[in-house]
C-alpha cells in the first residue's frame, strides 16, 4: 500500500509541476518546483579575480558573489560568508550575469546544405524536431546564455521547449516565445511557395493575415497558445524564397492593429525589419524593438533612440550568411549578400547615434552555442566591450521586461551567473569561453580543470 501511495504522490507532484509550467507567463522567468527544491537551502560563495557590474559597466576586484538557493544574496568583497557555506574559488575568472539573447530560433538550425535542410524540414515529425530543439537548448545554456527570446517557430515547438525547461525535464535557458510570426500572405512570415493543391495555405492561426481584423486574430491565436511576446514581420526577409529583402509587407493599419492587440494583452512586439520604410511604419505603430535593421537610415535610428525602441541587430547572422553565401539558392543568395554588406555599417551608425541595443544573434541561422560571437562583432563596429556586455545583460533584461529579475548581479535577483576565463573587457573573445554557468542558481555547466 505504501508503494502505491508513493507512486500516486509522485505522479500528482509531477502533474502539478507540468500544469504550472504551461501557465503562460507564470514561470517564464522563475523556477519550476524541481529546480527550486534542489537548491532551497544551499548557500554558495563564488570567488573570482573580478566581477562585471552590468549597471555601471565597470569591473569590481575581487569578485565575490553569495547565492542562497536560486537568488543572489550579496555581491562584492565586503560580503559576509555564512557559516557552512560552500566556497568555490574560480581563480582568474570574471563573474557576470548570464547572457540574454533576444533573438533566437531554438527549435531549428541551418546546416551546410540548404536543400537537405529543406528536405528535413518537410519530413521530420514535430516530436523528432523537438528532440533536436532540446539539443540546441542545452548547447545554448552551456554557452552562457541563460535567457532567450525565441521569435518564431512552427508547430509550437518553442512553446513546448519552454514548458519542458520550466518543468525541469530538460536543461536549457529561460525562454520567452512568440509561436508563429505575424505577417502577410506571400511575405517572410508565410510558408514557402508550395503548390496549394499539395500543402494548404497558411491562415491567421499560423500568423498569416491580411487586413487589420485578421492581424488582430493572428495575434490572439499566438497568445491563446502561450506566446509571451509577439513577432511581427512588416518587412521582407533574407532566408525566404518569394519576397524581396526590404519591401513593406504590411499596411500601416495592419501593423497598428497587431501592435495594439498585443499591447492590450500585455505582450511586447518585436518587429522584423530589414527595410527602412517598414521600420518607420513599425515605429509609428508602437513596436518595442526592431530586429535586424540592415538598411535603417540615420533618421530612423534617431527616432528609435527618441522613443526608446530597442535595436536587436543580429550582426552575427548577417556575417554568417555572408561567409556561407554559396549554399543558398540564387534567390536567397542575392538577398544574403545585400544584407551582409549593410548590417555592420548600419550598426556603426546606431552606435554613434546611441540607439538602445539588446544583443540578439538569430541563432538557428548559425549554429546554436556560438552566441557570444555577437559580442566581438559589436566591438568591431563601434561598441566598447563594456557596451557590448551590457547589451547582452541589462539591455536584454530591460527589453524583455525582466529587469526586476535578471540582467544584473543584484541582491534579490535570480542567480543567473556565468564565469568567463579571463577579462572580457581586455579580450572580448573571453565571452566565448565560459567556465561556469548557473541558471536559477543551478549549475548548468562547469569546465573541467
Amino acid at each position: 500500500m505504501s508503494t502505491v501511495l508513493s507512486s500516486v504522490t509522485q505522479r500528482f507532484s509531477a502533474q502539478r509541476l507540468i500544469t504550472a509550467s504551461i501557465t503562460c507567463g507564470a514561470l517564464v522567468f522563475g523556477l519550476s518546483g524541481a529546480w527550486a527544491d534542489s537548491t532551497a537551502t544551499q548557500v554558495t560563495v563564488y570567488k573570482a579575480a573580478r566581477l562585471f557590474d552590468s549597471v555601471s559597466g565597470q569591473l569590481q576586484e575581487p569578485g565575490v558573489l553569495v547565492i542562497a538557493g536560486h537568488k543572489i544574496q550579496s555581491v562584492g568583497p565586503a560580503s559576509s560568508i555564512p557559516n557552512g557555506a560552500k566556497v568555490v574559488d574560480l581563480g582568474e575568472a570574471t563573474l557576470m550575469p548570464g547572457f540574454i539573447d533576444a533573438h533566437v530560433h531554438l527549435s531549428e538550425e541551418s546546416g551546410p546544405n540548404w536543400y537537405l535542410d529543406f528536405f528535413n524540414g518537410m519530413l521530420r515529425f514535430p516530436a523528432e524536431q523537438a528532440l533536436y530543439g532540446a539539443h540546441y537548448a542545452k548547447a545554448t545554456v552551456e554557452a552562457g546564455v541563460t535567457t532567450v527570446r525565441d521569435v518564431g517557430s512552427s508547430e509550437y515547438l518553442a512553446r513546448s521547449l519552454r514548458n519542458a525547461i520550466n518543468a525541469g525535464i530538460i536543461p536549457g535557458p529561460r525562454m520567452l516565445v512568440s509561436n508563429y510570426a505575424i505577417g502577410s500572405t506571400g511575405g517572410h512570415a508565410d510558408q514557402s511557395p508550395f503548390p496549394p493543391e499539395k500543402i494548404a495555405v497558411a491562415t491567421p492561426i499560423k500568423g498569416v493575415c491580411n487586413g487589420p481584423e485578421e492581424c488582430r486574430a493572428a495575434v490572439r491565436y499566438q497568445i491563446k497558445f502561450g506566446a509571451d511576446v509577439i513577432k511581427m514581420i512588416p518587412s521582407g526577409g533574407v532566408l525566404s524564397l518569394s519576397d524581396p529583402v526590404d519591401n513593406v509587407q504590411m499596411t500601416q493599419e495592419e501593423m497598428n492593429a497587431a501592435v495594439a492587440e498585443a499591447h492590450a494583452w500585455g505582450r511586447k512586439v518585436a518587429a522584423h525589419c530589414h527595410g527602412d520604410k517598414a521600420a518607420k511604419m513599425a515605429i509609428a505603430a508602437g513596436v518595442d524593438s526592431i530586429e535586424h535593421g540592415s538598411f535603417l537610415a540615420d533618421d530612423t535610428l534617431a527616432s528609435m533612440k527618441a522613443h526608446h525602441i530597442y535595436l536587436v541587430p543580429t550582426i552575427f547572422a548577417g556575417y554568417w550568411v555572408g561567409v556561407n553565401n554559396e549554399k543558398f539558392p540564387p534567390a536567397i543568395g542575392v538577398k544574403a549578400r545585400a544584407a551582409a554588406e549593410q548590417i555592420q555599417q548600419m550598426f556603426q551608425h546606431a552606435a554613434k547615434i546611441g540607439v538602445p541595443v539588446a544583443m540578439g544573434t538569430d541563432a538557428g541561422v548559425e549554429p546554436h552555442g556560438m552566441n557570444a560571437n555577437e559580442f566581438w562583432l559589436m566591438t568591431k563596429n563601434g561598441f566598447s566591450p563594456s557596451q557590448a556586455l551590457m547589451a547582452g545583460t541589462a539591455g536584454g533584461a530591460d527589453l524583455l521586461g525582466l529587469a526586476d529579475q535578471i540582467g544584473t548581479l543584484t541582491p534579490g535577483k535570480v542567480a543567473d551567473v556565468i564565469a568567463l576565463q579571463g577579462n572580457p573587457l581586455a579580450d572580448i573573445h573571453a565571452t566565448e569561453h565560459p567556465v561556469l554557468v548557473l541558471r536559477d542558481g543551478v549549475e548548468m555547466f562547469r569546465k573541467s580543470p
